[in-house]
């Protein structure tokens, strides 16, 4: 039996646009794909809950996860039913430690297992990591485990917030995990645990490998593709 492709398209936040929403729905293979947004980073804010249905309206039918007051009595049915799981930003530690409490961390890691397209942009795209930079503790930034799908680390916001590549730098010189960093509106997208392509929502923006070489941090920026 063929197993089924694993997909995760981790996104520097930021930006979200069109292109990247089709490209999203293209990798489920599906002509109507079944999407859940799962919007706890953000404290489950229906603006954004909003903004993704609007972006995603006439392409797919969208769903979306809450957890307060209490998630859905049967949470892995209704989320193994999707075809893409979209995780909006906010919060990293407080959506992760929500998610742990009801299990909904080994329910995603069947989803993917299964094939099921995990997608997401800031805390939505540092989750599926070992490790992230973080302003879940405040502005001065902070490292945090994550679920460990891929390995290594992502900073997402690499160049619209000023203090991310210095301080991701600064870590990975003193031995954090080597990893990406991903601009705004550029999505680093994964088959299995391999990066397979970047994508981009603007000319001139990308994602970067960054690591030690020689005892010093190198960053070297990947080839984007723009999504029309």
């Amino acid at each position: 039996m063929q197993m089924p492709e694993r997909h995760i398209v981790a996104v520097g936040g930021g930006l979200f646009c069109d292109g990247l929403a089709d490209f999203l729905l293209a990798l489920t293979g599906g002509e109507r794909p079944r999407v859940l947004y799962v919007g706890t980073a953000g404290a489950e804010d229906p603006e954004a809950a909003l903004r993704t249905y609007d972006r995603f309206a006439g392409k797919a039918d969208v769903r979306r996860l809450e957890f307060f007051p209490w998630p859905p009595e049967d949470l892995e049915t209704y989320t193994l039913e999707r075809d893409l799981i979209w995780v909006g930003g906010g919060n990293t530690a407080n959506m992760l430690a929500i998610w742990r409490v009801h299990g909904f961390d080994a329910i995603l890691r069947s989803a993917w297992e299964r094939g099921v397209v995990l997608a997401g942009s800031s805390a939505g795209g540092i989750c599926w990591f070992e490790h992230g930079v973080t302003d879940s503790f405040g502005p001065q930034l902070a490292t945090l485990d994550c679920l460990g799908f891929l390995g290594g680390s992502l900073c997402p916001h690499y160049d619209d917030e000023e203090r991310r590549r210095p301080v991701y730098h600064g870590i990975v010189r003193d031995g954090f995990p080597a990893g990406y960093a991903a601009e705004a509106g550029v999505g680093l997208h994964f088959v299995g645990e391999e990066l397979r392509e970047v994508v981009a929502c603007r000319e001139g923006t990308t994602a970067y490998r960054v690591g030690l070489e020689g005892g010093d941090v190198r960053e070297t920026p990947l080839p984007a593709r723009v999504l029309a």
